[in-house]
């Protein structure tokens, strides 16, 4: 049974009892406590909490959630039971059924006929556990259902009780195991051996709250929820292996195939996948890692050094690592990516539309991590260089975590070239460094989450009394104050001068979302009057207007009057509707592949970042301006359609990856298929109400994201009145017409180029007029002429390096060293060391003694044997250096 019909069949069983089925949300949700969904239950959380109401009519919901865990990404491959990316097939209930019937529910689709829709598990061979002191799951499993007592055993918090590891609700569970025979383990159930008695369901008796805590025992239960729960998870992939007959996850239909394209590619067999043979891990790492990058960059998630961007490139650094270990020469990611893509497309049809871009993403990251290593193995061989120079045998752990810190050198290839070059590495050090930064990064991560502000305070708001947004039809409303709160707490009042947010019953005050910024305005009621200085959404339902009383005072339960200030709306409306031109152009200039990957707009001014590898040309921003202003010319009626997902789908309007919507949308059109998003921002009625856009320019902000920024309206028209007024103001400084500036700029700057070159000819003649002087200094020291000179003040390093390949030259066959050293204009000690091809062939080596002047200097040098450079911080300590050198030639 392949793992697409698993997931259809999970899916029918519970729709037919009464389930509603939910799509999986996008594996990145607007909470701070996670960076990726890492369980099935997370899109419902605020329903467990009783922060919101279940949208399901009959409390009752199943879905095949995409998840992603991070928390050991090294461990992955050396067991074949886990995976990063997985898919969690939960049902739901939301004070509805409780344990007998998640029990039930679970054992007839486990058990049932195949031909029914059922998976066919043999009874015989399922075994349960159920928490310590749980009798009532126990005899539900023994007296309902007929297990055997024997079957049933029961575990600690450890490991049958579940919490999301941060504060949300938890519970009691009960765990279903697969015995798949002695040939892989011992006899005992799941106590004894969970390598032959394989987990597949869990399921969450959910009934309380869990407050903050470190570990799956140590933290506090706060109370009861609300209503007794039901979430529920059933591995696809083990189940999968199960059905197919597999060993392992690695081995299902939807891995295999990448293994099967990695031997390819490495030359290297795939052998035992139930050892721990390094290579067989390797296999593993690049199936698993493939399949969770790509769903990542699905998602829209890009390659970064901070957050799901680093996790993302740490991911695709491990495929590329591993399989350049095991044999792979070149680029290898396309192949890994499209075969991963042809196995996941059946159960994520969106993949298809996405296909040229997540290759693009991940090709990208290849290729600059392919220039890492080569970079990567040069800064390798000048440190192995420096240890063998100074007798060592051991490569440093500060060195090794250097490289794998700061440049992104893996530890594996340190470790592989140490041991070519007749090197060991201080592992214990470098790995005491890496545990050093993970408890940074852990205690960091945990400030993080304390930092964050307790949402409890607007719950009753967000269910009892969601906030109606009249703003796309008036700009002052009536209203009513439902709530106040300051300083986390609700009052009662504030007065004149008090900072407090204002929960309203009615706001035409558009709240901060889809890039928009929140409205400005008052809130009004006699002599009472509030200063709207932003708004923001809680819960996706509730207006929250931040505001400071400037004179008078609100009660609770006061008549007002929310007022939205016109000039900034008009502006803020002007500057998202561009933002929707400067995507269709972009789109049209540079394809399908320039997604959306976020936007900010506020009155007069938009930015738009999206994914595109490449730096955009001046010819293609003039391009997008003019298609911008085009549209604008054109007075294309804006039109607003409110339909449901689908139909906005299948009209061709644009959705924004990870952003979950409703089951009614709102779609934003600007000249028909021109430009058609969905979108819940404010937006003018005509194009032309836009104004002229003016693009300012496009930048990086991160591998493989573009951001474009531009002016809209009358801060258009004010930047290219100032732009004007430049262009102006320079040709009247070259008495020449505006036309013509760029012209006689560019031949400035030809004369300016050349006098510059004529004035670097003349100091190089100066700097080497006096090689003489220096070669009549020279010394004799055992037999080979020995060329020093500290250089005045603000002599560069390449000046030094002119100087001495021109000095070894002079000295020409006779066994000569050059050592020149000065302090340059930011202080810094830049030194050369020369040395003649007689001296080489004598033992001697400019690398060697580069190394030496670096120790008197403080700092440290390197290069080849007849020509070593470097640089220090201590100009002092040269004439000891040329000391240290002359003693090593004696010697």
């Amino acid at each position: 049974m392949q793992t697409h019909e698993i997931r259809e069949r999970f899916t029918q069983h519970f729709v037919q009892s009464g389930h509603e089925a939910v799509p999986s949300a996008s594996l990145i949700l607007d909470d701070p406590n996670l960076l990726f969904v890492n369980a099935g239950m997370v899109p419902f959380k605020p329903y467990f909490l009783g922060q919101q109401n279940p949208p399901f009519p009959q409390g009752k919901a199943t879905s095949i959630q995409k998840c992603v865990r991070t928390l050991d990404i090294e461990e992955v491959g050396i067991t074949t039971r886990h995976n990063t990316f997985f898919q969690m097939a939960g049902n739901f209930s939301f004070g509805q059924y409780f344990k007998k019937g998640a029990i039930e529910q679970a054992w007839s689709l486990l058990t049932g006929d195949v031909e029914q829709g059922g998976y066919g598990l043999d009874p015989e061979r399922l075994w349960v556990t159920v928490y310590l002191d749980d009798d009532e799951a126990a005899e539900i499993w023994e007296q309902h259902i007929g297990v055997p007592s024997e079957r049933i055993q029961r575990l600690g918090m450890a490991d049958n009780y579940w919490s999301m590891g941060i504060p949300g609700p938890c519970g009691p569970c009960s765990e279903i195991y697969y015995d798949r025979g002695p040939e892989y383990g011992k006899e005992g159930g799941p106590i004894a051996d969970d390598n032959r008695y394989m987990e597949i369901w869990n399921l969450v008796f959910m009934e309380k709250e869990r407050g903050e805590g470190i570990g799956k025992g140590n933290f506090e239960i706060l109370g009861d929820l609300p209503k007794k729960n039901i979430d529920t998870g059933l591995g696809v992939e083990r189940v999968a292996c199960i059905l197919q007959g597999v060993d392992n996850v690695y081995e299902t239909d939807l891995l295999r195939p990448v293994i099967d394209v990695a031997e390819e590619v490495t030359g290297t067999k795939y052998e035992d996948p139930d050892t721990d043979r390094i290579n067989d891990i390797r296999f593993r790492v690049i199936a698993d890692h493939s399949r969770t990058a790509m769903m990542i960059i699905l998602d829209g998630v890009t390659p970064g050094n901070v957050g799901r961007g680093y996790i993302l490139r740490r991911l695709l650094r491990r495929i590329i690592r591993s399989a350049r270990l095991l044999g792979a020469q070149g680029k290898t990611m396309e192949r890994f990516m499209n075969t991963i893509m042809d196995t996941m497309t059946p159960s994520y049809p969106e993949i298809a539309e996405q296909r040229e871009r997540i290759l693009k993403v991940a090709l990208a990251e290849e290729t600059a991590f392919l220039r890492t290593l080569e970079s990567g193995t040069h800064l390798f061989e000048q440190a192995a260089g420096q240890v063998k120079a100074q007798g060592g045998a051991t490569l440093s752990g500060q060195e090794a975590f250097t490289l794998h810190d700061t440049y992104g050198f893996p530890i594996d290839l340190t470790l592989e070239m140490a041991s070519e070059a007749g090197l060991k590495v201080d592992e214990e050090g470098f790995h005491k460094l890496m545990a050093e930064q993970v408890a940074r990064a852990k205690a960091d991560s945990q400030a993080k989450k304390h930092g964050h502000a307790d949402l409890s305070v607007y719950r009753q708001f967000v269910d009892e009394h969601p906030t109606e947004f009249t703003g796309f039809e008036e700009l002052n409303s009536n209203s009513k104050v439902l709530g106040l709160i300051r300083d986390g707490q609700q009052v009662q009042e504030a007065a004149e001068g008090d900072e407090v947010e204002v929960i309203l019953d009615v706001t035409p005050l558009y709240a901060e979302s889809g890039g928009q910024l929140g409205d400005r305005g008052t809130i009004e009621a006699g002599g009472t009057v509030l200063r709207v200085g932003d708004v923001q959404k809680v819960g996706k339902k509730l207006w929250v207007h931040k505001a400071t009383v400037e004179q008078g005072g609100l009660i609770v339960g006061d008549d007002v009057q929310a007022l939205v200030d016109p000039a900034w709306r008009h502006a803020a409306r002007q500057a998202h509707s561009a933002t929707h031109l400067i995507h269709a152009a972009l789109r049209e200039v540079l394809g399908p592949t320039a997604v959306q990957a976020g936007s900010m707009n506020k009155p007069g001014y938009l930015r738009f970042d999206f994914n595109y590898t490449d730096a955009l040309s001046p010819q293609q921003l003039e391009q997008i301006q003019a298609i911008s202003n085009q549209a604008v010319d054109a007075d294309w009626q804006v039109n607003t359609i409110e339909t449901s997902l689908e139909e906005a789908k299948a009209m061709g309007a644009m959705a924004l990856f990870g952003e979950n919507y409703g089951e009614v949308v709102r779609v934003v059109e600007i000249g028909g298929p021109f430009s058609m998003e969905l979108c819940g921002g404010t937006h003018v009625s005509h194009s032309s109400q836009i104004g002229p856009v003016a693009v300012l320019g496009e930048s990086s902000v991160g591998s493989g994201v573009r951001r474009i920024e531009a002016y809209s309206g009358l801060d258009s028209f004010r930047y290219l009145s100032k732009e004007r007024a430049l262009v102006e103001g320079v040709a009247s400084s070259l008495k020449a017409k505006s036309e013509e500036v760029p012209e006689r700029v560019a031949a400035l700057t030809q004369k300016l180029k050349e006098a510059e070159k004529t004035i670097a000819e003349l100091h190089r003649k100066q700097l080497l007029s006096g090689t003489a002087e220096m070669l009549a200094g020279a010394e004799d020291v055992a037999g080979v002429q020995f060329v020093h000179q500290q250089l005045p003040k603000g002599t560069e390093a390449k000046d030094l390096r002119t100087l001495a390949t021109d000095l070894k030259q002079k000295l020409g066959g006779a066994p000569g060293v050059v050592v020149l050293g000065a302090e340059d204009a930011r202080s810094r000690v830049p030194f050369v060391v020369g040395v003649t091809k007689v001296a080489i062939d004598q033992g001697l080596s400019a690398k060697e003694l580069a190394a030496v002047v670096g120790q008197y200097v403080n700092g440290n040098g390197g290069g080849k044997a007849d020509m070593a450079q470097g640089s220090g911080a201590q100009i002092g300590g040269f004439s000891q250096a040329v000391a240290a050198v002359r003693e090593a030639l004696n010697s």
